[in-house]
């Protein structure tokens, strides 16, 4: 057996063709349904970037113990677990959050990984005095800083050096990817991740692309939105929306380079195929740019998802109504190796519902943020639960790396931390419990004191795919709440997981 899993950033199954999104041409996507089973209920599981590639590696949700943070000691990641089996994995990325503070491990568990630089922020180039009475006038001032610590300044140095369409960093993934393939098409018992940043914004397309998608603004670019409500005119909102588009056709040509491979090399009888992404986003919907600060609405949590497995063919073009979800890949992968899952595996191997659509998966899947709300689907229903107050909750960090994204732990996140050994998933190891503060530099970017909206909502998806109604039903409220503390159970959530959402009853009855 051999495996490609070709994993994008921040991709918007809205835009899709394959799942009858009208808004533009994804001609390769359409190739790769015509090729694969589309799975039309697959869901996130935790939020965002590093946290659902936690989920990916380890195949267990990550974001009611830990907010973003590195493979911890105690994770036993796919890719490890395929070493052991003599399976040959490699990594191609341009994903640099892998390379900062809270990234550490995820590259180290493949045998062999490459990384491409200069996307978004990246601490590329090295530019002392960088010229900015340039970048002021060539740069909207909502993507413009002049602190070197800031990633907008990171990221136009880094434009500077994408001159033509082959110093793009995702390009140069697919070049790497297809090398990749090339060196080793006669060989067994390999799995390739090609994993791009894009079309996470910055929204920096080829020019040819973006010309594709006309608007009528008049300004200097503006292709990188806010995490916040929408407060722009009209220009501006097509303006970056034209730009998310120009970046997704980039994307689906850079796609289609490797399905021409496969076809060439005849790669399909041979070789597993997953194309998916970690997350989806916002683009003026429920008028909000981003991720993050808001409820996981659809166009966030309801992701796309491909498979193509040689041993079902005769699957190709159609498409699958199973509930599924981000740490469902991970045994799925190891089950197409013939790799036993571990214990603490909390996903399901969705192989058996390529041959039969009717094989059981999930009845609900849980989805969030950590220190967020709680949020359960069934396939028509999703309900977000909030705490009563974002601001007033118990939380814990569960960790042996304390590190957020960007820096360490500080000292006074550090000060009340104990050790508890009777975590179902750790394997026996002793892990820090670290009190959540406000100090934390985590607290206001990612977590609480970042997120708006914090109401307990309920839609009907199926009759009102938009979330523009919620519902008021308090009987299908408790029904959701209960199916909700179920699924918490069952993935090992904390003590206060219930408490802060006011669920322990229902945890314990239920």
């Amino acid at each position: 057996m051999r495996a490609i899993f070709v994993l994008f950033d921040t991709l918007n199954r809205h835009f899709l063709q394959p799942y009858g999104a009208d808004l533009m041409q994804t001609p390769n996507f359409q190739r790769l349904a015509s090729k694969s089973v589309r799975f039309d209920n697959h869901y996130v599981g935790s939020l965002p970037c590093m946290p659902a590639r936690r989920d990916l590696q380890t195949g267990r949700l990550n974001f009611m113990h830990r907010s973003w943070g590195p493979l911890e000691p105690f994770d036993t990641a796919m890719t490890q677990v395929m070493k052991k089996q003599g399976i040959y994995s490699h990594l191609v990325t341009d994903h640099y959050h892998y390379f900062e503070v809270g990234g550490a491990g995820y590259p180290n568990a493949f045998n062999s990984f490459e990384f491409l630089r200069g996307q978004e922020g990246d601490c590329w180039k090295a530019h002392v005095a960088p010229d900015l009475k340039r970048y002021r006038k060539q740069y909207h001032a909502a993507q413009y800083s002049e602190n070197p610590g800031d990633l907008p300044l990171h990221n136009m140095i880094n434009r500077d050096y994408m001159r033509k369409e082959a110093d793009f960093s995702s390009v140069q993934c697919f070049d790497l990817g297809c090398e990749f393939i090339d060196t080793n098409k006669d060989a067994d018992n390999w799995f390739l991740q090609i994993e791009t940043f894009d079309p996470h914004e910055p929204f920096h397309a080829p020019e040819r692309l973006r010309a594709r998608f006309p608007t009528d603004y008049d300004g200097p670019v503006r292709d990188w939105p806010p995490y916040a409500r929408v407060s722009e005119g009209k220009a501006e909102p097509e303006e970056m929306r034209a730009n998310y588009k120009a970046l997704l056709a980039h994307c689906d040509e850079q796609l289609g380079r490797l399905l021409d491979k496969m076809d060439a090399l005849d790669m399909w009888r041979d070789t597993m195929l997953v194309v998916s992404t970690d997350h989806g986003y916002l683009t003026g919907e429920h008028d909000w740019w981003a991720k993050n600060r808001m409820p996981a609405y659809q166009e966030i949590a309801h992701i796309p998802l491909f498979i193509h497995h040689p041993a079902h063919m005769d699957a190709m073009g159609q498409s699958r109504s199973a509930l599924s979800q981000t740490p469902d890949l991970m045994p799925t992968f190891l089950e197409a190796f013939g790799c036993d899952i571990p214990d603490a595996v909390r996903g399901t191997s969705l192989l058996p519902v390529l041959s039969d659509p009717s094989a059981p998966t999930h009845e609900c899947v849980i989805f969030g943020y950590f220190g967020g709300a709680i949020n359960v689907t069934d396939g028509r229903y999703s309900y977000f639960r909030y705490p009563e107050n974002l601001l007033d909750q118990t939380l814990y960090q569960y960790t042996l790396i304390p590190s957020h994204m960007r820096e360490h732990f500080l000292q006074a996140e550090m000060a009340n931390a104990e050790l508890v050994g009777d975590l179902a998933y750790a394997d026996g190891y002793q892990v820090m419990r670290i009190p959540v503060i406000p100090q934390s530099p985590w607290y206001s970017s990612h977590g609480p004191a970042a997120m708006e909206d914090g109401v307990t909502l309920l839609f009907d998806v199926r009759t009102d795919p938009l979330q523009q109604e919620p519902l008021q039903d308090a009987a299908l409220h408790a029904a959701m709440a209960q199916k909700l503390a179920g699924e918490m159970r069952r993935n090992d959530a904390p003590p206060e997981a219930f408490a802060r959402l006011d669920l322990p009853r229902i945890a314990e009855t239920a």
